[in-house]
């Protein structure tokens, strides 16, 4: 199966199951509207949402930071993990974002990716597809002889539930070993400092529970009001994406605790010891005070605009390709927030179908209008 017939059976499956899902659940849709006023809330006034986020979070016993850009992120995460340690990763675009585990690899450390599609990119030295589904082009076959190297009983006729169960068998030798779990976040509650994360497979549940300790690193447009908010974004995000109801919905407040005794509260109990929340700005505070940019701060990061878009389906992670894990409509905006690439929003050929489908009602031919327009600036100089 090629390309073109990969991307037009998963963009109509994709496509019927996003409106099935809200037909079963009409509520989704109320949802996604006030969650677009409350995210309008935070962009109007990151800095004090920011603030508020970091307090909330050291008030539960963890500790929060906020790094400028890729290189003081880097860092930071780089000092917490240290040298000669087993890492799991959790699906985490913020980390491709800043280049993390590569980094944390030269530091000795031993890094896997435990999400399945994104573990099956690790093993075949590849890049990310689609947002929500990074091994989006890779077939059933290509994905047998990627697991082959870790499982010779795995060959081109293995069923897909054999590739799984294999996958399956190898990570769990890495969870027990691991001393730290990374994370993303779908969003972050500034009233409590809680970390709300949607997933399907179990292996975001294992990585912020089993190492004992958890770092959760996102960037600072995941904040959201409050708790409620940040429970409707990763609702609205597994709608969207098509998969819904989603299998776990996990939230992280602060280090592992009991009040079994006295009930009184205590950390830590059996979970991680340490909780470190990493927020990062990275263009975003720069964006959220550009009238023509700042909506691109509303995205959940569904992937349904990529489905949507004519470019997208017929040059796939060609168009962005390794200068950024966001491809697609989206990607050209955020592309152009993290890296200051113009270039990729030259290729739209503004159909609207992005603006159609996008949960969040983002004006994404406008915003990707303007950032042509910068391109334009920059040419011949």
């Amino acid at each position: 199966m090629n390309w073109s017939q990969i991307i037009s059976l998963v963009s109509a499956g994709n496509y019927m199951e996003v409106e099935k899902i809200l037909q079963d659940y009409p509520y989704i849709v109320d949802m996604a509207d006030h969650l677009r006023e409350q995210k309008l809330k935070v962009i109007a006034n990151l800095d004090t949402y920011v603030k508020r986020t970091m307090d909330s979070v050291e008030k539960l016993g963890g500790h929060a930071y906020l790094a400028k850009d890729k290189d003081e992120a880097r860092k930071i995460i780089g000092d917490l993990v240290g040298e000669k340690k087993t890492v799991v990763f959790s699906k985490t675009n913020v980390a491709y974002e800043i280049g993390l585990r590569e980094f944390l690899q030269e530091r000795n450390n031993e890094v896997w990716e435990t999400d399945l599609g994104e573990y099956l990119v690790q093993i075949s030295r590849g890049w990310p597809t689609h947002i929500v589904a990074p091994a989006l082009d890779m077939t059933r076959e290509e994905a047998a002889k990627a697991v082959k190297k870790i499982d010779p009983s795995i060959n081109e006729n293995s069923k897909i539930e054999d590739i799984v169960a294999a996958v399956r068998k190898f990570l769990m030798s890495k969870y027990v070993k691991a001393d730290v779990g990374i994370t993303g976040a779908n969003a972050v509650a500034a009233d409590s400092g809680s970390v709300a994360l949607v997933e399907n497979e179990g292996n975001i549940r294992i990585d912020t529970v089993m190492p004992p300790m958890h770092i959760a690193v996102t960037g600072i447009d995941k904040i959201v009001p409050t708790m409620r908010d940040a429970l409707d974004e990763v609702m609205v995000q597994a709608a969207y994406a098509g998969i819904f109801p989603p299998t776990y919905i996990n939230v992280t407040s602060g280090p592992s605790s009991t009040a079994d005794i006295e009930l009184r509260r205590v950390s830590p109990a059996t979970g991680p010891k340490d909780f470190h929340l990493v927020l990062i700005d990275n263009g975003r505070l720069e964006a959220s005070k550009n009238e023509d940019l700042k909506e691109a701060l509303l995205c959940i990061k569904c992937g349904r605009c990529y489905f949507s878009c004519p470019i997208y389906r017929t040059l796939g992670k060609e168009w962005i390709s390794t200068k950024s894990p966001y491809n697609g409509p989206t990607g050209v905006m955020w592309n152009y927030i993290t890296n200051k690439d113009p270039w990729p929003a030259s290729y739209c050929v503004h159909s609207g179908g992005c603006k159609e489908v996008c949960p969040m009602k983002i004006n994404i031919p406008e915003v990707i209008k303007y950032i042509k327009f910068i391109g334009s600036k920059q040419v011949g100089k």
